[in-house]
């Protein structure tokens, strides 16, 4: 058996144990975690925005155009939001767009210097994005809005 057809027969073998719903899951579980344990540290109990917080977003956060209280409670219940939503696969491409959009806002804004971790983000928000949730996602099993062909 040459190289090639080594190679072909191995990667046909650990496509077919790894579907890309299982792919599309992993990406969702893990940038979900990222975002969600981020937002964890901005509050007390549930969702109590911590003065800490808001001080943050007055300082180090700060963002030109928007006022630093209104960017603290944004960001906050964003990240715990939109990772809720990805866990499930709900509302997956918004979601992942939502996210990718926070992490430019604060690679343009906030950490700069942090192009190699919003880079990864950015990799694994972009298949989400583009592929959605996957079939084991709820977007997967939830009924559509036709579309104006379908009406």
């Amino acid at each position: 058996m040459s190289l090639v057809a080594l190679y072909d027969r191995t990667v046909r073998r650990a496509a077919a144990l790894l579907p890309d719903a299982a792919l599309l899951l992993i990406a969702r579980l893990g940038i979900a975690a990222v975002f969600f344990l981020s937002g964890r540290t901005k509050v007390d109990g549930l969702l109590q925005i911590t003065d800490s917080t808001y001080e943050l977003f007055r300082t180090d956060y700060a963002l030109p155009l928007v006022p630093p209280a209104i960017a603290a409670v944004a960001a906050t219940y964003s990240e715990h939001l939109f990772s809720i939503l990805l866990v499930l696969g709900l509302a997956t491409r918004f979601s992942a767009a939502a996210l990718l959009l926070m992490t430019l806002t604060i690679e343009i804004f906030v950490y700069p210097d942090a192009w190699p971790t919003h880079l990864s983000w950015a990799a694994i928000l972009l298949p989400l994005l583009a592929r959605g949730g996957g079939a084991w996602s709820l977007d997967r099993v939830l009924p559509t809005l036709p579309t104006e062909k379908e009406q």
